[in-house]
């Protein structure tokens, strides 16, 4: 990750507390390219035909990101992790947008392959993982959680270890085996609400 953990997380400290009322001009060109590249890997994964490109869906995400007046920022990692949430957020938003539009016909669709861990690739709408990954949250909060850091954000099992403060091996273990319940759920169609 290019930007400097320690500008990032100093910029948003400042932020928060409103000591630095320039941080937030300061932080855009920090995680600008970073934001970029979790929407480009979102992108990566849809088929084509989607209406909203990376660059809309980094400035609705960051947009979203400024207006958390209640965020009690931790560091770079957790802006990152709420970066994800809101990425997830638009980009089912915008699945069911369509879905909606087309009475069905027109669900996203994402490439589940080798960026979640599993073989071969395997053909998913976003909706349905949204729905599964809101299953599996019923079932453990923090597997979904992980899904969401790893898949949505692409952080690294450390530093997915760092934002939910469990160990490296934890992550490791929730990891596998969230995957590996959402595999059953996808393959067997569940999550869908058609």
């Amino acid at each position: 990750m290019p930007s400097d953990p320690k500008d990032v997380t100093t910029l948003l400290l400042d932020w928060s507390s409103g000591t630095n009322p320039a941080a937030l001009e300061q932080l855009m060109p920090l995680v600008y390219s970073e934001l970029r590249r979790v929407a480009a890997r979102q992108f990566r994964r849809e088929t084509p035909g989607n209406t909203l490109q990376s660059t809309a869906l980094v400035h609705e995400a960051y947009l979203k990101l400024v207006d958390q007046h209640r965020v009690q920022w931790q560091d770079r990692d957790h802006f990152f992790a709420v970066a994800a949430q809101m990425i997830r957020r638009i980009l089912v938003t915008k699945a069911r947008e369509r879905k909606a539009e087309k009475r069905g016909g027109g669900q996203a669709k994402l490439l589940f392959d080798d960026a979640i861990g599993l073989p071969g690739r395997v053909d998913m709408d976003l909706i349905a993982l949204d729905d599964a990954i809101a299953g599996l949250a019923k079932t453990d909060e923090q597997q979904a959680r992980i899904v969401e850091l790893r898949f949505f954000a692409g952080l690294s099992i450390e530093a997915t270890a760092k934002t939910l403060g469990i160990s490296p091996a934890t992550v490791k273990r929730d990891w596998i085996v969230a995957k590996a319940w959402l595999f059953r759920e996808l393959s067997r169609g569940g999550g869908r609400d058609d």
